[in-house]
């Protein structure tokens, strides 16, 4: 609480100096931008998103997870940075690179039979995926909808990995 009182200030004071010091002040005029938004894609589901960006280039910080009981459960995030092409027109393209790490783990009823009808516990009652991956990525924008894709060039980990990562979204424009 007492920390967010100094940042207000300090952002206050920052704004004002800098409408002393540089003539009137318009928000239109900083290098930054900041977009939030949503996606959906594999092998997360559901991602919220978030990017800072400073003239061309932007990181984009993705994450989200689920969680409905021991063995059914899913989380993910991702990190972007890329260059933006177009950036003042409508349809604008980021190329760059990214990594992230997924985990997904889902009941296997088949699997939970076979271990009550032995009564032993022979293989694990659920299934999971699991990847962490560093890639290549291309993002297409489009009036705030874009679509990814991104070519995993490096797996940390890897189970039942996937050839190529894609995503679906619509992002804002916040500031």
């Amino acid at each position: 609480m007492l920390c967010g009182f100094f940042i207000k200030r300090t952002l206050l004071a920052l704004a004002l100096f800098a409408s002393l010091s540089f003539g009137e002040f318009s928000l239109e005029d900083l290098p930054l931008r900041f977009t939030a938004g949503a996606s959906i894609g594999k092998m997360t589901p559901v991602m919220a998103v978030m990017g800072v960006g400073y003239e061309n280039v932007i990181l984009y910080v993705e994450g989200m997870g689920v969680h409905k009981g021991d063995n059914d459960f899913w989380c993910g995030w991702r990190g972007d940075l890329a260059w933006t092409f177009f950036l003042k027109s409508p349809f604008n393209l980021d190329l760059g690179v990214s990594g992230g790490y997924e985990y997904a783990r889902a009941p296997n009823k088949i699997f939970q039979a076979l271990n009550k009808s032995n009564d032993a516990y022979l293989v694990f009652p659920y299934n999971y995926r699991e990847s962490a991956e560093l890639s290549l990525e291309l993002r297409a924008h489009l009036y705030g909808f874009y679509s990814q894709i991104a070519y995993p060039v490096y797996h940390f980990l890897k189970h039942d990995e996937p050839k190529f990562i894609w995503r679906m979204g619509y992002t804002v424009n916040v500031l």
